[in-house]
């Protein structure tokens, strides 16, 4: 019996400048994880793993994703200002801003209120209302 050899060359990932720019592409549209691997042309454990050997692509994702906020960020914004979109201009308020519109409604009361009050109005209603009928007795059966 005779055994066949199979050559094995390990794959050798190196972070390439093509491959940054594919991450950085990838993270920069807001692609995280697997998502960011398979659209960078790697697996995803390739890319774990290229990732922790290089500390640039590890770079190359996070100045993605920050150049990509940004860029939406400026979008939002001149949308806001420059074209005058009022829905725009309050999502970035919500979301950004931390801004929430006012809840609660003031209420003032000039007038006291006085339970005693009250009561009196309440009796003088009750007095001023005549109830006017007939009663009958009901003979138990």
């Amino acid at each position: 019996m005779s055994f066949l050899s199979l050559t094995h060359e390990p794959l050798t990932l190196t972070a390439t400048e093509q491959r940054l720019t594919a991450v950085y592409e990838a993270a920069r549209k807001g692609l995280k994880g697997d998502s960011l691997a398979f659209a960078a042309g790697m697996k995803p454990a390739d890319y774990r793993r290229l990732a922790q050997h290089d500390p640039l692509v590890e770079l190359a994702q996070e100045k993605g994703a920050a150049d990509g906020e940004a860029e939406l960020a400026t979008t939002l914004y001149d949308a806001a200002t420059l074209y005058k979109d009022p829905k725009v201009a309050l999502d970035l308020l919500k979301h950004r801003h931390n801004w929430v519109a006012k809840q609660q409604l003031d209420v003032t009361v000039d007038d006291k209120i006085s339970v005693l009050r009250a009561l009196e109005l309440a009796n003088a209603r009750v007095d001023a209302l005549t109830i006017e009928g007939t009663a009958i007795a009901v003979d138990e059966i």
